[in-house]
């Protein structure tokens, strides 16, 4: 088994705050990320698949139409954008780092056999800041 990970990178702010929440208990708990107008993060976003090499390629995966992949059906969606009020998928959800991964997980599960009938959805790694990330394998 071989894992094969591609590395991408997109801007988004979003805010941590429960609405059924007092704002004294979201400040208590979110702390500076519940500000009310917002904050960003630069994140850094890693996507591993797992399988054996295709023996007229020698790949997993081809890297660049997995980077396509991502880039179409991931970061383009989210780069740029307020992830409480401008991403489709996080609707209703707590826009944490958490969350975020998730559903990047649900997506790319989907998208991965247009570009790969031998990978496999492997992880989601995803920073929100140098010393801060989420890993995701699944369900």
């Amino acid at each position: 088994m071989i894992f094969v990970s591609r590395h991408e990178h997109f801007n988004a702010a979003h805010k941590l705050y429960n609405s059924n929440w007092s704002s004294e208990q979201n400040e208590a708990v979110f702390g500076p990320c519940a500000n009310e107008n917002w904050h960003g993060h630069n994140f850094e976003l890693i996507v591993t698949v797992k399988g054996t090499p295709d023996p007229d390629t020698g790949f997993v995966v081809d890297l660049k139409k997995l980077s396509q992949l991502i880039r179409s059906k991931v970061t383009s969606r989210v780069d740029h954008k307020n992830l409480n009020l401008d991403v489709d998928f996080m609707k209703d959800k707590m826009a944490s780092t958490e969350n975020l991964a998730i559903e990047f997980w649900k997506i790319l599960k989907v998208e991965l056999p247009a570009i790969s009938h031998n990978a496999k959805l492997h992880s989601i790694k995803l920073y929100e800041t140098p010393r801060n990330f989420v890993e995701y394998f699944g369900d």
